[in-house]
């Protein structure tokens, strides 16, 4: 290791930084490192995804990692301190794969329970997405591993999400949208900040001037680095100037020597800029080597860990955030009492939902399913029958789980092949064996492959059932699938475009075919990196004008081929003959993912019919939704009870079990207004970009605001959330002086367990004439494991933000004199005590 780099000076070190040697620093040589350089002995930092586990370098041949439950249901803990754990938690993973720089946490807002990343943001709320942002940078920042917080600022839909303008007032960008990243900016400084794809004023976020020179850095003083999101940059001079420190990801496609020498030539980009670019990221790198030089200087390995107080964690982390919605009749907890005969149903019971897709999706080390959870979970002598009702799969379960490799190990081989001048296939150039059959070839290829090549994937399928199966093939370039030599599948030379691979690839691609249990047969896919020509004369292009060719990959999924009805009355009579029916359904990664939004609220396939037959048939029955943001619930009142279960990471099935059997007595409450349908959410019909651009028309009532401002009566409220035993407030005390509030309570267990609870604080601003949401949460306090017939004190404190607006007349935070109203409960609906607090001086600033 050479500490030569870790003493320097950096202003020195810039001095004798050749041009083409700062132009590098400023891009990358990959998807997830910065640039060498060896010369001056500056090392690279890697940095991988976020925010719900570390993936590590290559979504090709993925390291496994612990998979976390997503943002939202961290948001639902409404826990500051454990939310730390959590960053602290990722750090340690983060090292393990070899990295000093976590892509998270995602910091937009709901604005919408439609956009395809709900589920990777906190909340609706800027506050509560400030403070648990915060706390995960804290966290994280606290084992020496940088936040990249993102996405700096308007990414809160998919659709046209790297063209399309956030139209929106001045008032609604800085009290709801950039309010979150000022909150954790405050509070946590993060080390690092990342772009979004779209334009704020008609500018592109990653060249704004105003957005980070004028806000972020002189007036939130960040000094942190600014990068773009992958494929964020739009230009060569205008980012530079505007302050994006680095370009990714890598090979660059603006910062390269010819394009860069070209602006300094015509002094579009003065050297004193590219200097201090490249001061930012030379700074960035030496606190991040000075941090974690065994990381930095370290063998570049990346490692999965895997002990039992890890499990305890991630399980304990994820029955904290469900949101118990309804308990009619006490139907949870399950009671050996009450309880002989459980009905486990659904499409997710058997399925491995950990997370949302795109960028938050990993390889888990394991996976806990909610059936096996349920079953290991179980109380002496329940039944327990599984059925499996309906499917409600966007693409077809993959199949790693059913797969040999030639030689008979688990998973299927990957074998790369060059192309010689006259296109035949070279000897192979390099051999893999994945366990996934979620193909992504974006982020590595290896050495030796010509402009255009063959990768053939070869294995035995060997199913535990003798059936009819479904087998689907999406691709992004071109594939054919041949089982046992014949041509099941062709993906190659006539296709359809669809939602793969952040819409750069196919529908998927079905065949049915017959399959005997236990016995194997031969799989062999052949894909290519062209794409099928534009006209019957050409043979193939890589790089068509309608495909950009940024995305690479394939993806295998099959099962076993059902008929509706007869799954449905199967699971009916299941759920007539037990005394109780859990439906575990929802959405899954493929759904609910980046690169695209939900078109509706509604559960994919038939899951609403048949959770109304079963609740027909069967009153005890509960509903588990694993979704990461709000689904539509025509069922509601006719189902028992209701957990809203998010994605919960590897240990989802212990979790829900924990729940359900009350183990653990849930204390999450929901970070998200529920709609009852689409029309009553506060952007709509607005959630789409028109033309290039996104009308931001409901201002700064998003959420809850709006259904309390318009009298919209929701499905759930914001702050909602159940227990299995029931708490009250009394002794509220208050201290003042001007806007430094200090305000203490007693929460009271007035039920027969112990529980946990969260007390929310909303301020209701005075009638001045301007208009402000009917109340704002302000604070937030949980109390913990209060027994039975005790209480705990809920402190909380507000100062001069609690009662601020943004005044666009004068570009100013304000706070007008008056009387403010603190209202306490136990969500915005259930407000359990009030008092007026005085402001008696306006300020401003």
């Amino acid at each position: 290791m050479s500490l030569s780099f870790l003493d320097a000076d950096i202003s020195n070190l810039v001095s004798k930084l050749r041009t083409e040697e700062k132009i590098a620093l400023l891009g990358a040589p990959n998807w997830w490192n910065t640039t060498p350089i060896s010369r001056l002995e500056i090392p690279s930092i890697r940095m991988s995804d976020g925010p719900n586990g570390v993936r590590g370098s290559s979504h090709f041949v993925s390291s496994p990692a612990q998979c976390l439950p997503c943002a939202t249901s961290l948001a639902s803990t409404f826990d500051v301190q454990l939310v730390y754990q959590v960053g602290q938690f990722l750090a340690e993973e983060a090292k393990l794969k070899s990295s000093v720089v976590l892509l998270a946490p995602t910091c937009n807002i709901q604005r919408s329970p439609l956009g395809g990343r709900a589920f990777e943001s906190f909340s609706e709320d800027p506050y509560l997405s400030g403070m648990m942002a915060a706390a995960y940078v804290n966290g994280l920042q606290s084992q020496g591993v940088s936040a990249a917080i993102k996405h700096f600022v308007g990414n809160d839909q998919e659709h046209e999400r790297t063209a399309a303008e956030s139209i929106m007032s001045d008032r609604a960008f800085r009290e709801v949208y950039l309010y979150p990243f000022m909150l954790a900016q405050q509070l946590a400084h993060p080390w690092a900040f990342m772009t979004s794809y779209g334009r704020i004023n008609g500018v592109h976020c990653s060249e704004n001037v105003d957005l980070l020179q004028g806000i972020l850095r002189d007036e939130w003083n960040f000094t942190g680095i600014v990068m773009s999101d992958w494929y964020g940059t739009y230009g060569v001079d205008q980012p530079l100037n505007a302050g994006l420190d680095l370009e990714m990801p890598g090979p660059p496609r603006w910062r390269t020597p010819t394009l860069m020498n070209h602006v300094l030539t015509a002094q579009k980009l003065l050297p004193s800029t590219l200097d201090e670019r490249a001061k930012n990221m030379l700074s960035f790198i030496q606190h991040q080597a000075h941090l974690n030089p065994g990381v930095v200087y370290g063998d570049g390995k990346e490692r999965t860990r895997d002990t039992p107080e890890m499990r305890r964690f991630s399980r304990d982390i994820a029955a904290q955030g469900i949101v118990l919605l309804q308990n009619r009749d006490s139907v949870l907890p399950l009671r050996p009492n009450r309880v002989g005969k459980l009905a486990v149903i659904g499409p997710n019971a058997k399925g491995n939902v950990i997370s949302g897709g795109g960028s938050a999706a990993l390889k888990a080390s394991y996976v806990i399913t909610p059936y096996t959870g349920i079953q290991d979970g179980a109380f002496k002598d329940l039944e327990i029958s599984y059925a499996v009702g309906c499917y409600a799969h966007k693409y077809l379960p993959t199949l790693e789980n059913y797969l040999l490799t030639p030689t008979g190990e688990r998973g299927w081989l990957a074998t790369f092949y060059a192309h010689t001048a006259d296109g035949k296939l070279t000897p192979p150039i390099a051999e893999f064996v994945l366990q996934d059959t979620r193909v992504k070839l974006n982020d590595f290829l290896p050495t030796g492959l010509t402009e255009t090549w063959t990768l053939k994937m070869t294995g035995k399928l060997i199913v535990d059932k003798t059936a009819s199966y479904e087998l689907g093939l999406t691709v992004a370039g071109r594939a054919k699938l041949w089982i046992n030599n014949e041509l099941t599948i062709d993906n190659w030379t006539k296709q359809t475009p669809g939602d793969f691979f952040y819409g750069q690839g196919t529908i998927e691609e079905k065949s049915t075919v017959d399959l005997k249990a236990g016995k194997p047969v031969d799989m062999l896919i052949e894909y290519t990196n062209t794409y099928p020509p534009a006209n019957k004369d050409d043979e193939g292009s890589s790089t068509p004008e309608s495909q950009p060719a940024l995305m690479r990959g394939l993806r295998l999924g099959g099962c076993e081929k059902i008929d509706a009805e007869v799954a449905m009355k199967e699971a009916v009579k299941l759920a007539k003959e037990s005394d109780v029916v859990v439906f575990i359904g929802g959405l899954t990664p493929e759904w609910e993912s980046e690169g695209f939004d939900r078109p509706s609220l509604d559960l994919p396939g038939r899951q609403a019919e048949v959770i109304h037959n079963l609740a027909e048939v069967n009153r005890n029955t509960v509903v588990c939704i694993q979704a990461g943001s709000a689904t539509a619930m025509p069922w509601k009142d006719e189902v028992a009870g209701i957990l809203q279960a998010w994605y919960l990471g590897n240990e989802v099935g212990n979790a829900i079990a924990d729940i359900l059997y009350g183990k653990v007595n849930p204390c999450a409450s929901l970070p998200m207004t529920f709609p009852k349908r689409m029309e009553d959410i506060a952007a709509y019909p607005n959630i789409r970009s028109e033309f290039g651009k996104i009308h931001y028309r409901e201002g700064i009532m998003v959420g809850y605001k709006h259904f309390l401002k318009a009298g919209v009566a929701p499905l759930f409220c914001f702050g909602h959330g159940l227990s299995y035993t029931e708490f009250e407030l009394s002794d509220c005390e208050v201290n003042q002086t001007g806007t430094d509030v200090e305000i203490s309570l007693q929460v009271y267990n007035v039920g027969s367990i112990a529980g946990s609870k969260v007390v929310q604080l909303y301020v209701a601003y005075p009638e001045t004439g301007i208009t402000h949401p009917p109340l704002q949460l302000k604070a937030f306090s949980k109390v913990h494991d209060v027994a039975a017939g005790k209480s705990a004190t809920a402190k909380m404190r507000l100062d001069k933000w609690a009662f601020s607006y943004w005044n666009e007349r004068t570009s100013k935070w304000e706070v007008d004199q008056g009387q403010y109203v603190l209202e306490i409960g136990f969500s915005c609906e259930c407000i359990k005590w009030k008092k007026n607090v005085e402001v008696k001086e306006g300020m401003s600033w």
